[in-house]
């Protein structure tokens, strides 16, 4: 058995995901298995939706009937899980001996947030390290971390630039 916490996914009566969930962080809570059963987590989105004219945000759940453990897998956590109130059993081709999901899944899914440090801003001024532009220096305009990009405006031939790249294809320029 690993001592690490890995993301296991189970699989819920439908319209019972927020129920397992909170009975699962319940049980965690009351029977102080706060380092073995880490998160507990229900991807959703938020979408847009327009009715009448009017814009609301509602969330939506990504995986119906899916709920995400992050644990350390025992008998007893195992145990915990696979007996809560609407729960099926863990997704696996051996209800016995789960298989957590591996770290690209994890990340593809976006279960889990990144810590991403930069060493520049908005409004600093970049090198280009990598792309068509290497070498250019220009400004940054806008940072998207949840797609992992940069705008950057370069000046070239008399006018600005717009240039999209991946955070890693620039580098801050030092002072």
């Amino acid at each position: 058995m690993s001592d690490t916490a890995k993301w296991y996914v189970v699989h819920t009566y439908s319209g019972y995901e927020n129920k397992v969930a909170s009975s699962i962080e319940n049980a965690v809570e009351n029977l102080k298995l706060h380092n073995l059963i880490t998160a507990v987590n229900i991807p959703v989105e938020t979408v847009t939706e327009v009715k009448d004219g009017k814009a609301n945000e509602v969330k939506r759940k990504l995986f119906p009937g899916y709920v995400l453990v992050k644990m350390v897998m025992t008998d007893e956590t195992w145990y915990l899980v696979r007996n809560t109130r609407g729960c099926t059993g863990f997704v696996s081709p051996n209800s016995n001996k789960p298989i957590p999901l591996t770290d690209e899944e994890v990340e593809a899914m976006g279960v889990e947030k990144r810590e991403v440090e930069l060493g520049y801003d908005v409004g600093d001024s970049v090198r280009i390290m990598d792309d068509k532009l290497a070498g250019f220096i220009g400004t940054v305009e806008a940072l998207d971390m949840n797609r992992g990009t940069v705008r950057v405006i370069v000046p070239m031939f008399g006018r600005d630039t717009p240039a999209e790249l991946r955070l890693d294809q620039v580098e801050a320029l030092s002072d």
